[in-house]
């Protein structure tokens, strides 16, 4: 049964241009396993029943696999991990810190990279704009986490010039949605994402992080 739902889950991937190896595809449907269970004790996530976690969390934050920028992401109101998660399982090469503001979450976070021994994963309970990092992130993601300029504020402390913000949203958004953008944040480009069992709208904004100033001096620039 294991095995179908694996080999299901990697058709389902790669209508999304991701291919997965029979390893990672076991290894996403063993954090769902996770969630589930999780998810009885400590209502992590309104999304309960299998398909939809499979379309909702895994397919969905697999849609953005391809515009990862960089080796250091990080993943901004993370909740029970997603986008982060997947994210991580698909991309080893790639370090990713999972950040969130709700101690329960962060710690299923840290259980779930325990359990399916992602050594490329970091938990930090925190809230994103408190953050100081030592060195600016490639690619920070964030899936319903605020509106895109207050969105834009949280990632800053985060970011470095060249800093790619990938915001995962539902409807397009408007002319007028986009022109509020921060001026230090120029708009790569707004893609709608179809995502396999998924009838709900979504699209992906990419940001590039261009301020005026520099990034504070003996810090490394994210990637261009």
């Amino acid at each position: 049964m294991q095995s179908s739902s694996a080999a299901a889950l990697r058709a389902r991937a790669l209508q999304l241009g991701v291919t997965l190896d029979e390893d990672s595809a076991a290894l996403l449907l063993r954090l769902l396993d996770e969630l589930e269970q999780w998810n009885r004790a400590y209502s992590l996530t309104a999304i309960t029943t299998r398909e939809a976690m499979i379309a909702g969390h895994l397919l969905d934050s697999l849609a953005a696999s391809g515009d990862l920028v960089g080796a250091r992401i990080a993943d901004i109101g993370t909740g029970a991990g997603f986008p982060g998660l997947p994210l991580a399982i698909v991309h080893r090469e790639r370090a990713f810190t999972l950040v969130d503001g709700t101690a329960k979450k962060v710690r299923f976070v840290a259980h779930a990279a325990r359990t399916l021994g992602l050594k490329n994963v970091e938990a930090v309970h925190a809230r994103a704009e408190a953050m100081r990092p030592e060195r600016p992130f490639d690619t920070i993601v964030a899936r319903a986490v605020a509106s895109l300029p207050e969105l834009a504020g949280l990632a800053r402390p985060l970011s470095g010039p060249g800093t790619h913000l990938l915001a995962y949203k539902g409807q397009r958004p408007s002319g007028a949605e986009l022109a509020v953008i921060p001026p230090d944040w120029q708009l790569l480009g707004v893609r709608t994402l179809e995502v396999p069992g998924l009838e709900a709208e979504r699209c992906l904004i990419t940001l590039k992080y261009s301020p005026a100033a520099p990034f504070p001096a003996g810090a490394p620039a994210g990637l261009n």
